[in-house]
């Protein structure tokens, strides 16, 4: 406590209250804190959230569920509107993105059209799923429809799309693996 400045530590306290009455299950929420259709949510166990975190929900079927000792750093946001998935143990940095929808279609059939105002095209969604002990850094951005190995790292700013089946490090713009754990030799080699 010796870190807090007196402000910080009677906004901390503050922030506890509120956690352990309107958020029971969760460890530690430091307000504000946004959250759009609550009845989606559901996990949680042992969650701790930075300040400003955004979630983003359908307010009508579970679409975002946590698992157990989650931490968020401050400014994540969430959308959910189908269905996102994030283990245990997740550890995400601040300010970054984790979305499972998209502002309009463009592959296939009934694609939209580029000079349609973005609001106006249909929103679709498509399951996005983070696997336990993942460690998610500073300003990562995960796009709709990505599915994330347990145990991987995903490096600061990347961008997050598709399928991550393997225990790795994976990092960039568009995100690749950097590294691959050998779990025959428990060393990270080159991808």
């Amino acid at each position: 406590m010796d870190n807090y400045s007196p402000s910080e530590f009677f906004t901390n306290c503050i922030s506890f209250l509120r956690t352990k009455l309107f958020f029971r299950k969760c460890r530690f929420i430091r307000f504000p804190f946004y959250l759009r259709g609550k009845k989606s949510f559901e996990g949680g166990v042992s969650l701790t959230l930075g300040r400003f975190c955004r979630f983003e929900l359908d307010g009508q079927k579970k679409t975002l569920l946590v698992g157990d000792n989650c931490e968020f750093g401050d400014l994540t946001h969430i959308v959910a509107l189908q269905s996102v998935k994030i283990g245990n143990n997740v550890l995400i940095a601040s300010k970054c993105f984790i979305s499972d929808s998209d502002h309009g279609v463009y592959k296939g059939e009934m694609q939209d059209h580029p000079l349609m105002p973005p609001n106006k095209r249909k929103i679709h969604s498509t399951e996005t799923i983070i696997g336990d002990n993942v460690w998610i850094g500073e300003n990562a951005v995960i796009l709709a429809g990505s599915n994330i190995a347990d145990g991987c790292i995903i490096g600061a700013n990347s961008v997050v799309k598709g399928m991550f089946d393997k225990v790795g490090i994976i990092a960039g713009v568009p995100a690749r693996y950097v590294k691959i754990f050998n779990e025959k030799s428990a060393v990270w080699e080159k991808a």
